[in-house]
C-alpha cells in the first residue's frame, strides 16, 4: 500500500491532518491508529470518560519509580482508540494564556501567529439559547449543558477571595476563574474524531486503518519511506510520513526507528539512522495534587449513576451525566513575582480520587491543584522494545513550594461564605494538613497526573531541538512530528487545545510544500 501521506496516530493532531490533508483530491493519505473504533457508550457520554481508563481504548502505561514522590510507579492513561485522548479526556478547552506560545520563541509559532488556528478550530455555541457565536469551525466548544450547584457555589468563592471573574476563558491572559468550556455537542462529547475526522471518512483519498501498532519508521538511506506495523506489514509514503503519536509515541518510534541519541540505540540494539539526541528528552507534566472535603448535601456527582440520571440522559442528553467532572477552574498566580498563572484550581462536584477508578461512596467534592509550568523535566526512552517514561516529578524544589501554597489556596475555597451551605470536613484519604511539612508528604503521597504530558520533540530554531519551525524532524527527510511532543514547554492550560491548533497550523505549513513537489 502506497500514499502520499501517512499519519500515525489518529488522536487530536492526527484527526485534523487527515481531513485538511485530505482535502486536496489529488492527495493520498492513510491514517494508522493502534486503537479501535470510538462506539464506546462511555465515550459518548461525557461523564463516562473514567470508564475508559484501563480497557482496551487505553494504552495503560506506568512511568519509572519516581524517586521524589515515595518510589511510587504512576498510572498515564493515554487514548488508544479513534480520536485518541480527545476520547478519554475531561473535554476541557482551555487554550492557555499569551505568554506560553509566546514563550516558545520560535519563529511563526508566536501567539499572534497562532491565534487564527486556535480560531479556525472553534464553534462556540451559548449554553442556553444554543446561538453559534464567533468562529464556525468543526470542533464545538460549550458550556455545561446541567451544572452542578456546587459548581455555582466554587465561582461564588473565588469572586470572595477577590479573584476575577472571567468572561471568556480563552482570551490572552487566563488569570481569574470561570466555568469550564467543554468540547460537547448537545450533551455528548464531542471528540476531534467527530468534528475533522467523521467528515471526511466518505472521501475516498482517505483510508483509515485501525488495530495498527506501528513498530518503526522505515527508511532509505536518511529519507523515511512508510512506516511497518503488526507483524511486518508496510504502508509506504510517497511525501512524508508525518508522527502524531503524542508525547510518548512519537518520540518512542523515532527511537524505534534509529533516530536519538546514538549511545541509547546502540544499548537498545536498535541500529543508528541518525543521531539526534534530544529526542525523548524535555518530558514535562502536569502534576496534580488536590483538597477534597464531605459535602453537607446529597447534590454531588456520588450518586450520578442513577436509574434516574442515566434516563435523563439517554432522553434529554441533560442532567449529571453530561458533566466533564471539572466544571468550573481558577488560575491564579502564588506570588507576585510570578509573570502569569502558575497555579490551575479544577473544581469537580465530587470525589474524584484515584483517576476515578475508586467509586464514591460519599458525597464530597474536590478542588485539583494543577502544577502549570513545572522547572522538573524528564524523559521518554527505551528499555529494548520497551518505552520507559520518566516525568522526573519534583526534581527541582520549587515546583513543590508552588504546589503547597496552591493547595493552601484551595483549602480556603473550602473555608468561604459560599461554600459554608455544602462544605463539611476532610474526606478521606484527605487528611486537612496544616503545616508546609504535611503539605509536602501528600503531595509526594498522593501527587498524581493532570494527563498533560508534551515537550520530547521539542521543536526550535536551534540546531539541537528535534524538529525545525516547519516541524521537519532535523537530520532526515520526508518526516515530520504533529501532535504535542513538539511543544517547547507545557502551556497554562489544557493540552487538547494546543493539540488541535498544532494540527491546524501543520497543514498549512505541508500543504504549500506539497504544492511546490
Amino acid at each position: 500500500m502506497e500514499y502520499d501521506y501517512v499519519i500515525v496516530g489518529a488522536g487530536s493532531a492526527g484527526c485534523v491532518l487527515a481531513n485538511r490533508l485530505s482535502a486536496d483530491p489529488g492527495v493520498s493519505v492513510a491514517l494508522v491508529e493502534a486503537g479501535g473504533q470510538d462506539d464506546k457508550l462511555e465515550i459518548r457520554m461525557p461523564a463516562g470518560f473514567a470508564k475508559l481508563f484501563k480497557t482496551d481504548a487505553d494504552w495503560d502505561y506506568t512511568t519509572a519509580k519516581q524517586a521524589e514522590m515515595g518510589d511510587r510507579e504512576l498510572y498515564w492513561p493515554r487514548g488508544k482508540v479513534i480520536g485518541g485522548s480527545s476520547s478519554l479526556n475531561a473535554q476541557m478547552w482551555v487554550r492557555g494564556c499569551q505568554r506560553d506560545y509566546d514563550q516558545w520563541d520560535v519563529p511563526g509559532w508566536s501567539y499572534d501567529e497562532v491565534l487564527p488556528y486556535f480560531n479556525k478550530a472553534e464553534r462556540r455555541v451559548g449554553s442556553n439559547r444554543g446561538d453559534v457565536y464567533g468562529s464556525t469551525g468543526p470542533l464545538y466548544i460549550s458550556e455545561l449543558r446541567s451544572p452542578n450547584v456546587t459548581t455555582a457555589a466554587f465561582l461564588r468563592a473565588c469572586e470572595e477571595m477577590g479573584m476575577q471573574r472571567l468572561a471568556e476563558l480563552n482570551g490572552r491572559s487566563n488569570e481569574g476563574f470561570s466555568p469550564t468550556p467543554v468540547t460537547q455537542r448537545r450533551g455528548r462529547r464531542w471528540s476531534a474524531a467527530d468534528a475533522y475526522l467523521r467528515p471526511a471518512l466518505k472521501r475516498p483519498n482517505l483510508t483509515v486503518i485501525t488495530g495498527a501498532t506501528v513498530d518503526r519508521v522505515l527508511f532509505d538511506g536518511r529519507r523515511a519511506t512508510g512506516v511497518e506495523h503488526d507483524g511486518g506489514a508496510k504502508v509506504r509514503a510517497r511525501r512524508e510520513v508525518i508522527l502524531s503519536a503524542g508525547a510518548i509515541g512519537s518520540p518512542y518510534l523515532l527511537l524505534r526507528s534509529g533516530v536519538g541519541s546514538a549511545e541509547e540505540l546502540r544499548e537498545a540494539s536498535v541500529p543508528v539512522v541518525h543521531e539526534l539526541p534530544a529526542v525523548g528528552r524535555n518530558l514535562q507534566d502536569h502534576l496534580t495534587s488536590g483538597v477534597l472535603v464531605r459535602c453537607k448535601q446529597p447534590v454531588t456527582l456520588t450518586k450520578a449513576e442513577s436509574l434516574g440520571n442515566l434516563l435523563r440522559y439517554v432522553v434529554a442528553r441533560s442532567g449529571m451525566l453530561t458533566t466533564n467532572v471539572g466544571e468550573a477552574v481558577a488560575f491564579i498566580r502564588t506570588s507576585p513575582e510570578e509573570p502569569a498563572p502558575d497555579i490551575e484550581l479544577v473544581f469537580a462536584p465530587g470525589p474524584f480520587i484515584d483517576h476515578g477508578l475508586t467509586p464514591p461512596t460519599d458525597h464530597g467534592m474536590t478542588v485539583g491543584v494543577v502544577l502549570l509550568q513545572p522547572e522538573s523535566r524528564g524523559r521518554v526512552g527505551l528499555s529494548g522494545r520497551d518505552v520507559v517514561i520518566d516525568p522526573g516529578y519534583l526534581t527541582e524544589e520549587a515546583d513543590v513550594r508552588r504546589l503547597v501554597a496552591g493547595l493552601k489556596t484551595a483549602k480556603q475555597v473550602f473555608a468561604t461564605d459560599a461554600m459554608k451551605p455544602f462544605a463539611d470536613g476532610p474526606l478521606p484519604p484527605y487528611t486537612f494538613p496544616e503545616s508546609d511539612e504535611e503539605f509536602v508528604q501528600w503531595i509526594r503521597d498522593r501527587g498524581e497526573t493532570l494527563y498533560h504530558p508534551v515537550g520530547t520533540c521539542r521543536m526550535g530554531a536551534d540546531a539541537e531541538s528535534v524538529v525545525d519551525p516547519s516541524l521537519r524532524v532535523r537530520g532526515v527527510e520526508g518526516l515530520r512530528v504533529v501532535d504535542v511532543s513538539i511543544m517547547p514547554t507545557v502551556n497554562r492550560g489544557h493540552t487538547h487545545a494546543p493539540a488541535v491548533m498544532i494540527g491546524e497550523k501543520a497543514a498549512d505549513l505541508i500543504l504549500p510544500e506539497q504544492a511546490l513537489t
